[in-house]
């Protein structure tokens, strides 16, 4: 952990040198499709929840943000407060109606929703642009107390959405290690037993399917600053799909199984698309083969070749305590 942190603060003098510095954009928005996959493994990793609708509540923080600055005229904090907003309060009046439901009734609500809302976006022109989405200028500077900034610096855009993602992600380390965590994993296991012990159910899915819709709405937030658009085709299902393909393969049910999973698929994305244009075949094939071989997905299988070395250790601190004992 202290060797990756120490990577990913000098990201932007490191790679540059190494490479190029086209990679440390690509880090970038590695760092915000970990966000997005991670809203996918909140619900489908902890809750037992499948869902194909993470990409509407991307949208709508693409949206609130894009809308907000273009249309309204709002300043950098306020643009990525309504976008963030703006998910969760799409999330919510989704969630009342999709958590009511389970298996692949949920599955299906989730991308019913999702198809709504993006043919929504795509009509109305007026106010999304479209096919052709939402262009904007990025608010000049904002500030920290008496100093400005500018998003448009790379290395404290860079910064900045390693510290937004950062510290989601230890907003979520903290709620899955609370009651609150424990309690989205009985009712992953078995939410009738959950249910016989005194746990309301459909509020607690309700409330992580609202936290979902909060990481995912960050993201697009995020990424509508990293791209200065926002467009109605990142609210398409095929989005979510993604997000749950980086997430099993990375390790669902673990806190960093979506960080390497998504890294993974777009490294891959990045060096082959170069050279193969079907390179979402390979993909596809690891996706399969990791399956397969690692239902647990990487992070999981990590875990296990860790836990079998260190099996004989813990078995021979065992025997020699045994012997020692008078």
């Amino acid at each position: 952990m202290i060797v990756f942190a120490a990577f990913l603060l000098t990201v932007p003098w490191t790679i540059p040198a190494l490479i190029n510095d086209f990679w440390v954009s690509v880090i970038a928005e590695i760092l915000i499709w970990s966000l997005f996959a991670a809203s996918t493994n909140l619900l489908f990793g902890y809750v037992g929840l499948l869902s194909f609708g993470q990409a509407l509540f991307f949208g709508f923080g693409m949206y609130g943000v894009g809308i907000g600055i273009d249309q309204l005229g709002l300043s950098f904090w306020p643009a990525f407060g309504l976008g963030v907003a703006a998910a969760m309060a799409m999330a919510l009046v989704s969630g009342i109606f999709a958590v009511r439901l389970t298996w692949h009734y949920f599955a299906i609500i989730t991308v019913v929703f999702s198809l709504i809302f993006y043919f929504l976006a795509v009509s109305m022109k007026w106010l999304t642009g479209g096919d052709d989405g939402i262009n904007f200028t990025l608010p000049p500077t904002f500030s920290f107390g008496a100093t400005q900034w500018s998003f448009a610096d790379p290395n404290f855009q860079y910064f900045f959405i390693l510290a937004a993602v950062a510290l989601c992600f230890y907003l979520m380390h903290l709620v899955i290690g609370s009651p609150l965590g424990k309690a989205f994993m009985a009712v992953r296991e078995n939410d009738v037993r959950a249910s016989l012990i005194g746990l309301n159910v459909y509020l607690l899915r309700l409330t992580a399917f609202v936290m979902a819709g909060f990481l995912a709405g960050v993201a697009g937030a995020l990424f509508a600053f990293f791209g200065r658009y926002a467009s109605a085709t990142y609210m398409f299902y095929h989005v979510s799909g993604e997000g749950l393909v980086w997430t099993i393969v990375g390790g669902a049910g673990t806190l960093f199984g979506p960080i390497v999973g998504t890294t993974l698929f777009i490294i891959i994305r990045e060096v082959v698309s170069t050279h193969w244009e079907h390179h979402s075949l390979i993909v596809g094939t690891m996706a399969i083969l990791v399956v397969i071989f690692a239902p647990k997905g990487l992070v999981g299988l990590w875990r296990d070749i860790l836990d079998r070395a260190m099996a004989p250790r813990a078995e021979r601190a065992v025997s020699t305590e045994v012997r020692t004992e008078p």
